[in-house]
């Protein structure tokens, strides 16, 4: 072989070896610097409504705040206004609460379809009231204190103008969930009562009573400011109507000053 001959071989050996460790260098290199796709880890599903117990450890007697607070005759409710998780018919976001005058329920909208439903007391004849508002503040056994259209109807509530204590035997009961529109007090209020057999029935001037263990459960879950829908009824045109009539005669006179703002 002649010289030129082997150094042409020598001189394409050595462009193969460079071609070659440039060319494992290379796919080195983009081994190095490929992005590795990190799949995010799935969104947790909303935990399902936890289960609310039997009726009778639900109106059970107990000790709250310091107040003694009587057993619920439960052998003596109608089964439809024991609290319960029910299918939601209001088609409202969770957290919304609806009020159904016609059927004298309370409904808390949850996640997955569901709803929270209780009894309620409304206002008696000439005292109901539909309409929209939103819970600003709430308190852990207000005191109450009638308004003045309220004493002049009834003079013997003068003694209560300055506010009448708390406990077992108010009007206002074991909670008060305060309505506000538009920023301003509406007066009215969800409210607890003694009287539990106003459940389902129009007795109350106006605001949404429930039973004090009821009152006591709504107001555990309430942790912000709510949006609250009172209807005559649960149809579409319900949901129209339910937009202007404010009749009833507020229950109490003003938000206590150690309330909590709900923000």
């Amino acid at each position: 072989m002649s010289d030129i001959s082997l150094f042409s071989e020598r001189l394409s050996r050595r462009a193969f070896l460079g071609a070659s460790a440039l060319g494992a260098a290379a796919v080195a290199l983009s081994a190095c610097t490929t992005t590795e796709m990190v799949t995010p880890p799935p969104v947790a599903a909303a935990p399902p409504e936890p289960a609310l117990g039997d009726t009778a450890t639900m109106y059970t007697a107990r000790t709250d705040e310091g107040f003694q607070l009587p057993a619920i005759p439960v052998a003596k409710l109608d089964p439809k206004f024991v609290r319960q998780i029910v299918a939601d018919p209001t088609g409202e976001k969770p957290g919304t609460i609806v009020v159904d005058v016609s059927e004298h329920f309370l409904y808390l909208v949850r996640d997955g379809g569901k709803a929270i439903r209780y009894g309620v007391s409304l206002g008696k004849a000439g005292f109901g009231w539909t309409g929209s508002a939103v819970i600003q503040a709430r308190k852990k056994w207000p005191v109450w204190t009638p308004p003045p259209e309220m004493i002049k109807r009834r003079p013997e509530l003068a003694k209560f103008k300055d506010g009448m204590p708390p406990g077992p035997q108010s009007p206002l009961g074991a909670r008060a969930l305060y309505l506000f529109r538009d920023g301003k007090d509406t007066m009215y209020r969800l409210h607890g009562t003694p009287e539990w057999d106003s459940i389902g029935k129009n007795a109350s001037s106006g605001c949404v009573r429930f039973m004090n263990q009821d009152i006591i459960d709504l107001y555990s879950r309430v942790n912000g400011p709510a949006q609250v829908f009172v209807r005559p009824n649960l149809s579409a045109a319900g949901k129209i109507m339910a937009v202007s009539s404010r009749t009833a005669e507020p229950i109490d006179a003003g938000v206590p000053k150690d309330a909590e703002f709900l923000k």
